[in-house]
């Protein structure tokens, strides 16, 4: 039985669409159609229900889910475990929007030179739902905005980069204290729901300002777009770079604010921990500073 057939299915699965499944596997959705009917086939029975654009697994999906679960594990542990404490294997990631592009690559460009038998599967996600995986074993690491709450004893973490707040405007913009433009100005809000968000959100609450909401995104190099085009008026995270190319906007360190703190998390325990230690370090050894972090600049 090929595994990447288990591995579709259990995608499909999780995310209750074979689009959205298609997208976290990086394949077409008529690839992940394919395997899954092949899967069915080989087992002989139908394991999803299609019903629109949503799928559920049918009872006989369900009973085998979470034995397809443990075979996938394994055989991603024999790997691990076959290299004899060398790291290698799969390492399975997640990285959150701004990682992605400002973090992650310097890490895997490193650690890649030094272990070239480890192998990558990189989930984008929000730090709240990375968080979840890596607690969950669905991942062995992810580099995620730091929560305000404590993170279980299973896990652990390190700073690598301390993003503090900043406003930002067009450059267009009168030159005025931001606390001014702010309450001025159309505002632009960084989500809520996202633990950056909540930051921004505390030093508003904290400082007594009143915005006028416009709009209420999870993209920060939207966010930014939109300040450019003279939309509104921001509070940010002064996120890794790059930041989208052309902008022409009047950045201003809010001193006051509390920083953003972006690092990884990770499962102090398992078969793949030789090539999860390798991964922290490598985090260590490309943005080395103070307090395990600093602002977090590659070092050469």
């Amino acid at each position: 039985m090929d595994l990447r057939f288990l591995e579709t299915f259990i995608a499909i699965a999780d995310c209750g669409s074979i689009a959205e499944a298609a997208r976290r596997l990086n394949r077409t959705p008529a690839a992940l159609t394919q395997r899954l009917h092949a899967l069915e086939q080989e087992l002989g029975h139908k394991l999803v229900l299609r019903s629109g654009r949503t799928v559920q697994p049918t009872a006989e999906g369900l009973a085998i889910l979470d034995h397809a679960r443990a075979l996938v594990q394994g055989a991603r542990d024999l790997q691990a475990l076959a290299a004899n404490g060398v790291p290698a294997g799969q390492l399975r990631l997640g990285a959150t929007a701004t990682s992605l592009t400002g973090l992650l690559p310097a890490i895997i460009t490193r650690l890649s030179a030094d272990y070239p038998s480890i192998e990558y599967f990189v989930q984008p996600g929000s730090s709240v739902d990375l968080y979840h995986r890596v607690v969950e074993g669905q991942l062995d690491a992810a580099i995620i905005v730091r929560p305000q709450f404590a993170i279980p004893k299973s896990t652990d973490w390190l700073t690598i980069r301390d993003e503090p707040l900043v406003f930002i405007a067009s450059q267009s913009a009168p030159p005025l204290d931001p606390h001014v433009l702010i309450e001025r100005s159309r505002f632009i809000r960084y989500d809520r729901n996202q633990w950056g968000g909540q930051i921004v959100d505390k030093y508003i609450r904290d400082h007594g300002l009143k915005v006028q909401e416009w709009l209420e995104l999870d993209a920060l190099d939207a966010i930014a777009a939109l300040v450019d085009r003279g939309l509104g008026v921001a509070i940010v995270p002064d996120w890794a770079p790059p930041w989208p190319d052309g902008l022409r906007l009047r950045k201003t360190l809010l001193p006051a604010g509390e920083a953003r703190h972006t690092g990884v998390i990770w499962q102090r325990s398992g078969a793949r921990h030789p090539a999860v230690h390798a991964f922290v370090q490598a985090c260590r050894t490309v943005f080395a500073g103070p307090a395990a972090g600093g602002r977090g600049r590659p070092q050469p």
